[in-house]
């Protein structure tokens, strides 16, 4: 299938914290709950989100409530992940040719950008405007992550980090978000399968 890609947006905005996928988890881990564990600090040592723990252990009643001793499966996307961190890598590499400082990764907005992948493989679309998150700027705050500056480029059918990027960098207005002084933090989100096999995002902000 032939790779394609969405021309990127961006945008400055001033913004306030609004609060608020199942996870493609290849594997899992365990972890038995310690005192003063809760679902939110259990999510934030494993990187994964609360709703991925969650969904992972149906045998909890409510989440709200774990006691210590209780085993939980933690889902776990090593592969997706390394992925991910190989576009970031290879991010940083073109900026560091030209004198910019490195993205930092930032493993919530990666959790972002792979539900708005997941998003248009389920929904089978390729727009920056998702029908079920609304903008990319309005997707990110609302899964709690606040930001002055934010961009996002978005890409289908490439297969590799190297291919993606490689596309990105041959288009002005992705190479421009790629590239810009502007942003200081970078998630990556991938997920595989659909009609075009692969789907690809970019989310860039400045706090």
């Amino acid at each position: 299938m032939k790779a394609f890609m969405k021309i990127c947006l961006t945008l400055l905005l001033s913004v306030t914290l609004v609060t608020g996928f199942n996870s493609e988890a290849s594997a899992s881990t365990s972890h038995t709950v310690q005192y003063g564990d809760t679902m939110w600090k259990i999510a934030m040592r494993y990187k994964i989100g609360t709703s991925e723990i969650i969904n992972a252990n149906p045998q909890v009643d409510n989440p709200n409530w774990i006691y210590p001793g209780q085993r939980l499966n933690i889902p776990t996307i090593n592969t997706v992940k390394s992925v991910e961190a190989q576009v970031v890598d290879l991010v940083n590499q073109e900026r560091a040719k030209r004198g910019l400082h490195p993205l930092k990764a930032n493993w919530e907005l990666s959790r972002v950008a792979r539900y708005k992948s997941k998003d248009m493989l389920q929904n089978n679309y390729f727009s920056h405007t998702s029908p079920t998150y609304g903008s990319p700027f309005t997707m990110i705050r609302n899964f709690g992550i606040s930001y002055r500056t934010a961009g996002e480029n978005i890409a289908a059918g490439q297969t590799t980090a190297q291919a993606v990027m490689k596309a990105w960098m041959n288009s002005d207005g992705h190479r421009k978000n790629i590239l810009s002084s502007n942003y200081k933090e970078i998630g990556v989100g991938y997920t595989k399968g659909g009609n075009y096999g692969h789907y690809w995002t970019q989310m860039f902000i400045t706090r």
